[in-house]
C-alpha cells in the first residue's frame, strides 16, 4: 500500500518505498478533524452527500452494470434489480424522511421529572468503517453506506478487492460525488484490512463470513468500538408434503440459482420427506430448464463464480451425495451448472459450510418435529424458509425456530423492503440494518433530561433527611410512569 491519496481513496500499492510505513494514518486523521469540526452534523450536508450518492447512481449506472458483468456475469437487468434500484430506493427513502429521523424523540416521564423535557437525541458517531463483500458488492457497500451518511458520519470505505472491477469504480468514480474531507474509500486485500483494523474507529460495519467476522470483532473489542456483524450460514428450507411442488420448485430454484447462489440469504438445503422429494425434484428440473434453457451455460440469466478459489472449492463439494440435477462444470469458464444433490450425509462437506454456490442438497426428514429439532441443533442461520399449503406449518416453524430472517411460501423477497430490518442472530451476525434501521444502527441514541434551572423547592422533595412522609412521596411518584399532568 503507498500511503498517496487522490480524491479521497487510499490506493493499493506495495512499492518498496512504503514498506513499513502506515497508509492510513493521514487519512483517518483528515476525517477525525472533519467529525471534530461539526461539518457532518447539519440536515443539510447529511443530504447533500446522499443526493451525491443518488447522483453517482444515476450518473454511472451502465459502468456499474458492466463491472458487475465483469465480475460476476450479471446481466444487466439482475444488476438492476438486485442492486442498483434498492441502492436508489435506500437514498430516496433517506432523504425523504431524514429530518424526520433526525428529531429528538420524546419519551415518557414520572411524576418527579414531569416538569423536565426527557428525549433520546441520535447523534452520529463519529468515524465509522465499513468493510464489504464481493457477492452484492455495490448492494451491500453502499446500502449500510446511505445509513452512516444520513446518521451523520465521516466513513471509510473497503470495498471488496475481490470483485475488481466494482472496487475499481467505487475507488475511483464514487469519491468525486462525495465531500472528501468526510469521506475514503481504501483498497487492499487481508493484509491492509487487518491494518486498518488495528486503528480505533467509532462504528464498524462488516459483512462477509463468520470466520472473518471473528477477526473483525476482535479487532473491534481491542478499541471497544460497536460493531454489527452481517454474515451468513447454512440456510434451512424446509418443504412440507401438503404443497404443490412446482409452485415450490419455481421459488425455491430461482432463489437457490439467483447470482449462481452467492448470496447469503439463499436457501442452502431443503428438508423434506423422500416422498416430496421424489414429487420435487422433476418439477426443480422443468423450473431449470424454463428458467435458463436446455443448455444452463448459454443463459443470459446465468452468472459465474467469481474466482477460481471459489470454482475449486465448489467443485469438491458436487462429490458429496449423488446428483441428481446439473453437476457439469467448465473451469475456464468459472462455470457450475445449477444442481441438485440426494443421498446427503449430515457429516459430509457440503453440510458443513455454507455452499454459496449453485449447489443444493436434499435430506430427507420424517416429520415437521424432526425436520424443526435438526434445524435447532445447528447454528442460527441468516435466512430460514418453510413451504406448505397449510398455515399452521409454516407458522410451527417460525414459532419453534430462530433465524435472522423468515420466508413463508417465499425466498428471500424480504430483501426487497426497507420497512424490514435485515439481520443476523447468533451465528449469522448481529445488528440490522435497510431503511430507518440503518440511520438507527449507525447513530447514537442519547438519553438526555433537561431540567429547569430552578423549582428547587419541588426538586427538594428528593434530598435526604428521608422522612417516612417523604419516604412515601418519593415511592409514590416514581411509581407513576408514562403520566402527564395536562
Amino acid at each position: 500500500m503507498s500511503g498517496t491519496e487522490v480524491k479521497g481513496v487510499v490506493k493499493d500499492s506495495r512499492s518498496p518505498s512504503t514498506v513499513g510505513m502506515d497508509p492510513f494514518s493521514d487519512t483517518l486523521q483528515r476525517l477525525r478533524e472533519a467529525f471534530r469540526s461539526g461539518r457532518t452534523r447539519p440536515a443539510e450536508f447529511r443530504a447533500a452527500q446522499l443526493k451525491g450518492l443518488g447522483r453517482f447512481l444515476q450518473d454511472h449506472k451502465k459502468l456499474l452494470q458492466e463491472a458487475l458483468a465483469q465480475d460476476l456475469h450479471k446481466s444487466f437487468f439482475e444488476s438492476d434489480s438486485s442492486e442498483l434500484i434498492l441502492c436508489q430506493n435506500e437514498v430516496n427513502l433517506a432523504l425523504k424522511n431524514l429530518h424526520t429521523w433526525m428529531k429528538d424523540e420524546p419519551v415518557a416521564k414520572n411524576l418527579l421529572t414531569q416538569l423536565d423535557s426527557a428525549f433520546i437525541r441520535k447523534e452520529p458517531f463519529g468515524l465509522a468503517l465499513i468493510i464489504s463483500p464481493w457477492n452484492y458488492p455495490v448492494n451491500l457497500t453502499l446500502v449500510p453506506l446511505v445509513g452512516a451518511l444520513a446518521a451523520g458520519n465521516c466513513v471509510v470505505l473497503k470495498p471488496s478487492e475481490i470483485s475488481q472491477g466494482t472496487e475499481k469504480v467505487l475507488a475511483e468514480v464514487l469519491p468525486l460525488y462525495l465531500d472528501q474531507s468526510c469521506f475514503a474509500v481504501v483498497q487492499g486485500g487481508p493484509e491492509e484490512t487487518q491494518q486498518l483494523l488495528k486503528h480505533k474507529f467509532d462504528y464498524i460495519f462488516f459483512t462477509g463470513s463468520p470466520r472473518v467476522g471473528k477477526i473483525v470483532m476482535a479487532a473491534a473489542t481491542e478499541h471497544l468500538t460497536p460493531i454489527t456483524l452481517e454474515l451468513g450460514g447454512k440456510n434451512p428450507c424446509y418443504v412440507d408434503d401438503n404443497c404443490d411442488p412446482q409452485t415450490v420448485a419455481n421459488r425455491v430454484v430461482w432463489f437457490r440459482y439467483y447470482n449462481t447462489g452467492q448470496t447469503c440469504v439463499a436457501p442452502d438445503y431443503v428438508l423434506c420427506s423422500p416422498e416430496m422429494q421424489e414429487r420435487l425434484l422433476p418439477a426443480m428440473q422443468s423450473a431449470i430448464t424454463r428458467f435458463y434453457g436446455d443448455d444452463p451455460r448459454a443463459s443470459p440469466n446465468l452468472g459465474r463464480i467469481i474466482n477460481e478459489k471459489h470454482f475449486q472449492r465448489l467443485q469438491g463439494l458436487l462429490g458429496c451425495g449423488r446428483v441428481a440435477i446439473g453437476g457439469q462444470s467448465d473451469e475456464r469458464d468459472r462455470y457450475i451448472a445449477p444442481t441438485v444433490l440426494v443421498d446427503v450425509q449430515q457429516m459430509e462437506p457440503v453440510m458443513q459450510e455454507e455452499i454459496f454456490g449453485p449447489i443444493l442438497p436434499i435430506l430427507n426428514v420424517r416429520s415437521l418435529d424432526e425436520a424443526i429439532d435438526f434445524i435447532n441443533r445447528r447454528e442460527k442461520p441468516l435466512a430460514l424458509y418453510a413451504f406448505s399449503t397449510r398455515n399452521q406449518v409454516v407458522k410451527q416453524v417460525l414459532d419453534w425456530t430462530s433465524s435472522g430472517n423468515f420466508g413463508g411460501n417465499d425466498g428471500f423477497m424480504f430483501m426487497t423492503l426497507n420497512s424490514l430490518p435485515f439481520g443476523g442472530v447468533g451465528n449469522s451476525g448481529m445488528g440490522k440494518y435497510h431503511g430507518k434501521f440503518s440511520f438507527d444502527t449507525f447513530s447514537h441514541h442519547r438519553a438526555c433530561l433537561l431540567a429547569h434551572s430552578g423549582l428547587e423547592k419541588l426538586k427538594g422533595i428528593r434530598y435526604p433527611p428521608y422522612t417516612p412522609r417523604r419516604k412515601q412521596l418519593i415511592s409514590w411518584a416514581l411509581s407513576f410512569q408514562n403520566c402527564t399532568l395536562l
